[in-house]
């Protein structure tokens, strides 16, 4: 053997006792671990096997004029505010089903608000009213579970009201419907039946704020991304639920969504 092809050889052993070295080390030294696995708040997409991966989840409070009336607030003076649910207070309620729905611990004034729920795809910081809409993947009907004594008690008291809008499955809501195949919603009949008889009873455009104007103002606070959804605001007439009551949500252009409370 020639020197120079014995440098070859010899260069390439090198090199390969090189990388092993490394890739020892590299099992050796393993990256950060987490102790246990949490599990991802998904929304299932109608009509296909895919879902869609939650990140957060925003509200908007008091966005029809005569809830914010019946909530002791002047809707022409009251800029737009939010708040937010945990992620995994997600309930999904299949379409044509009668979804179980447990009474919550803590209340006696169980509150029902019928919304409806627009899902992200994209975000951003700042983002224009008239681009907003370019950043929803689809919507669904969903249900603001509120737990209304505990939260009263907290506004009286000036404190945060997380206990009454944030625990678990308070964030009901149907599979997705790809707003490619709905188009987007600006009007449209809104309600909620307790038992057969209407309670809420309203019109979309009837919101101070549309879902374009809430992602602008949501994007000035915060920076959206794909996975946000956002809690529209509900009607007047929102009211107390018990054990046994079976509720109805609909919404034109969105399957009904149903639950009974357990």
């Amino acid at each position: 053997m020639d020197s120079i092809n014995r440098r070859t050889v010899l260069g390439a052993g090198a090199a390969a006792l090189a990388g092993a070295a490394t890739a020892s080390s590299a099992e050796a030294q393993p990256g950060p671990k987490a102790i246990f696995s949490v599990a991802q708040a998904t929304i299932p997409i109608a009509g296909s096997n895919e879902v869609f991966p939650v990140r957060r989840i925003y509200c908007i409070g008091r966005n029809y004029a005569a809830h914010a009336i019946e909530r002791g607030s002047d809707p022409n003076r009251e800029p737009p505010f939010f708040f937010q649910k945990p992620t995994d207070a997600i309930q999904v309620v299949d379409i044509g089903t009668v979804g179980e729905h447990s009474y919550p611990s803590l209340t006696k004034n169980y509150h029902h608000e019928v919304e409806l729920v627009a899902a992200l795809k994209s975000g951003g910081t700042n983002i224009p009213t008239e681009k907003a809409l370019d950043c929803v993947y689809g919507y669904t009907v969903g249900l603001d579970m509120t737990r209304r004594d505990l939260q009263n008690e907290m506004s009286a008291l000036k404190k945060p009201w997380e206990i009454g809008k944030s625990f678990d499955h308070a964030a009901v809501l149907g599979p997705l419907q790809p707003a490619s195949k709905t188009g987007h919603f600006t009007k449209g009949a809104i309600s909620l039946a307790v038992n057969g008889t209407v309670r809420q009873n309203s019109d979309l455009e009837k919101m101070i704020w549309s879902v374009a104007e809430q992602i602008s103002k949501l994007s000035e606070a915060f920076e959206l991304k794909a996975g946000d959804i956002i809690y529209s605001g509900t009607p007047e007439n929102v009211g107390p639920v018990v054990k046994g009551d079976v509720l109805l949500c609909k919404l034109d252009g969105l399957p009904d969504m149903s639950i009974k409370i357990v």
